[in-house]
């Protein structure tokens, strides 16, 4: 199993190896490693039964200096005060890298949501909408879905705070459903960026799409529809897995049967015709591409040891520890880090938030045409920061990006002389 490390410890860890290559000092640096604040409150409920139920709840908010704070709410039994922070620091650097002018937010709910019902969820979304009420606004902190959390979720979150402020207020949340404010193409957004990031890192790498093999861990939204996008592209897909379990087919899987397989029975297990896998030989198939795509800490230096794809492109936020990223970096396996691999999400809800001032929805075909121009310009700053500096890993480069442009914006604010 892949070793238990603290997500914030590997942000500090991922940012400190960036500033080495950059002028700063030690006190910019320190502030630029934590978050300015975090609200952690005990959300109170009333159950279905009648009985009080309380779960603990944060909100995390990292660097504003390029704009209002953005980020996922999670419920997941595994959300704690750290990973909220280290989450909320990967978006603030994962917006500064692809420039849209956001700060980082991360928060959740300690919960297994599948314990409870929909009315239950209601109230308990709607209560901690009510906590974050002080923090959040359109001009201020901007939530969005993230890990069990959806457009659902959303419309609960927007419609308590414009209950709680009386006022109409599209632009609150992202990912909402249409009918509320929301985008097209927000749905598939992080998907689709896993997909161009990969298109144009087998550009750059002289890889050949068609006929590329491709194994997913995590076949959940952002790796399913990778998945079915490459597979467009003529990539085989030939192992998946869920938190049931892995399947493998050398002849290459129907991503979107597999999806559906997964939404009727609940897992991608006992798909037909399929070999079943651990996650950890999943993990270490020799694929062109691998793409893990569920949570923290995926691979360890364990892991890292024995795994033979020739690429690794981040869909999940942190899947890597720091002690993995050296093995691979030693082992000259490039990984497309995920502040740009999944910065899709964070992109097209911008363009719905756009959408919202404005009072003007856009097309699904500008939407994709808008969020391909900003990964290939990410990609293309990128590598030509990797290349010139002749820095050792692409996630380096990345953080030399995103570090450079948040001081800028100190400088611009006059936070730093």
């Amino acid at each position: 199993m892949p070793e238990d490390v603290n997500p914030f410890e590997s942000l500090q860890t991922q940012l400190d190896e960036a500033a080495a290559a950059l002028d700063i000092t030690e006190g910019e640096l320190e502030r630029l490693k934590h978050p300015e604040r975090v609200l952690e409150t005990t959300l109170s409920v009333e159950d279905d039964d009648g009985s009080l139920a309380t779960f603990k709840a944060f909100r995390s908010q990292f660097n504003g200096d390029r704009g209002p704070y953005k980020g996922g709410i999670r419920y997941h039994p595994n959300v704690s005060r750290d990973e909220v922070k280290a989450l909320s620091g990967w978006m603030a650097y994962k917006c500064a890298l692809v420039d849209i002018p956001y700060g980082g937010g991360k928060g959740g709910i300690v919960i297994d949501p599948h314990e409870y019902s929909e009315n239950e969820l209601e109230a308990i979304t709607r209560a901690y909408a009510a906590e974050l009420r002080p923090l959040v606004g359109p001009d201020r902190d901007i939530p969005a879905p993230d890990v069990n959390t959806g457009q659902r979720e959303m419309n609960w979150i927007k419609d308590t705070y414009e209950l709680l402020e009386d006022t109409t207020a599209p632009g609150v949340v992202t990912g909402k459903a249409i009918a509320v404010g929301g985008s097209e193409g927000r749905v598939e957004a992080t998907g689709r960026s896993v997909m161009l990031t990969a298109r144009e890192a087998f550009d750059y790498f002289d890889i050949e799409m068609d006929g590329a093999t491709v194994a997913v861990q995590g076949y959940g939204n952002a790796g399913a529809i990778a998945a079915r996008l490459l597979e467009d592209r003529g990539a085989n897909i030939v192992s998946v897995s869920d938190s049931s379990g892995a399947i493998y087919d050398p002849n290459g899987l129907d991503a979107e049967a597999v999806r559906d397989h997964k939404m009727e029975t609940g897992s991608v297990t006992d798909y037909p015709s399929t070999e079943d896998l651990s996650d950890e030989e999943l993990l270490t198939l020799d694929v062109d591409l691998l793409i893990p795509a569920a949570l923290e800490n995926a691979i360890d230096e364990d892991v890292a040891g024995d795994l033979a794809a020739d690429l690794v492109i981040e869909a999940a936020n942190g899947p890597l520890t720091p002690a993995a990223d050296d093995v691979l970096e030693e082992r000259d396996v490039y990984v497309l880090p995920d502040i740009l691999a999944n910065a899709g999400g964070v992109t097209v809800s911008y363009f719905e938030w756009v959408q919202n001032r404005q009072r003007f929805s856009w097309s699904e075909e500008r939407v994709n045409d808008e969020l391909e121009t900003v990964i290939e310009d990410a990609f293309a700053a990128l590598i030509d920061t990797f290349e010139e500096r002749d820095l050792p890993s692409l996630r380096t480069a990345a953080y030399v990006i995103a570090i450079q442009r948040v001081l800028d914006a100190d400088e611009k604010n006059g936070r730093f002389p």
